[in-house]
């Protein structure tokens, strides 16, 4: 695979597995640096998977997974703790302690990872409620807030040590259509002002849609991608039927919006 320059992340000859069971081979693609990178595909096809092997989560059984140059795997315990410092990481429930206040959640890692004082721990914590739209929610428990605003804190804990990459597990799983758009807004705003590298695991076409730059297609029958390249694009020119049918929800291209 010819090396991308702008590559941040590359997924080289990637083949998972549980066991004996072989979820998806053959993996190859990059990610571009500053990207908002869309994994899809229907139920089943390993999505959520590919997310845990990019986060180190999990063990390739073949291929590699490579920061810039540096293969995840290969790199020394120390080096691996350095990478994963860098990602930040929203699941699909938020993940929020429940015991602890919003202020509290998003000092966390805050106060694991750095030698800050608890004065510039909180002021960094109320900040990235802020950039969320959580301004004056410091001391709500998550119990006392919305699942968008859940979701929300949620992010603004993954922002807490200024990821150079954040991931989205199904971030609009459970929001309603207004909830899950304006978490699109704010990941589009976040992406513009922050330059991260966005990688979003969703099955939402609205959300894919809207804020998908690049994106890769994995096929649950053949256990492979399919296809690789921005979503609006797919969808105009792509000749596989199974991309088509996803993308549009089964109406095919003459019946998509």
């Amino acid at each position: 695979m010819g090396a991308d320059p702008e590559a941040h992340i590359v997924v080289d000859g990637l083949t998972m597995k549980y066991g004996d069971f072989l979820i998806q081979r053959d993996l190859s693609f990059s990610i571009r640096r500053g990207d908002i990178f869309i994994i899809m595909g229907g139920s089943g096809c390993g999505k959520s998977t590919l997310l845990k092997h990019l986060i180190g989560l999990n063990r390739p059984f073949a291929g590699r997974v490579l920061y810039g140059r540096q293969s995840f795997w290969d790199a020394s315990l120390g080096e691996r703790e350095a990478l994963l410092r860098g990602m930040g990481i929203l699941y699909q429930k938020g993940a929020l302690w429940t015991s602890m206040t919003l202020a509290e959640n998003v000092s966390m890692p805050i106060r694991q990872y750095t030698k800050r004082s608890e004065a510039e721990i909180r002021d960094i914590a109320e900040y990235k409620l802020a950039l969320v739209g959580l301004a004056g929610f410091e001391e709500y428990y998550p119990s006392e807030i919305s699942g968008g605003m859940q979701k929300r804190a949620g992010l603004a804990r993954a922002m807490a040590l200024d990821p150079e990459v954040l991931f989205f597990d199904e971030p609009s799983a459970g929001l309603d259509p207004v909830s899950s758009k304006l978490l699109d807004d704010l990941i589009l705003e976040l992406n513009e002002s922050l330059g991260a590298t966005i990688v979003v695991v969703t099955h939402e076409l609205p959300s894919i849609f809207a804020i998908g730059k690049n994106s890769v297609f994995l096929d649950a029958d053949t256990k492979t991608m399919i296809a690789f390249g921005p979503p609006k694009e797919l969808l105009e020119s792509s000749t596989d039927p199974k991309v088509i049918e996803f993308l549009t929800r089964g109406v095919g291209r003459n019946g998509a919006a």
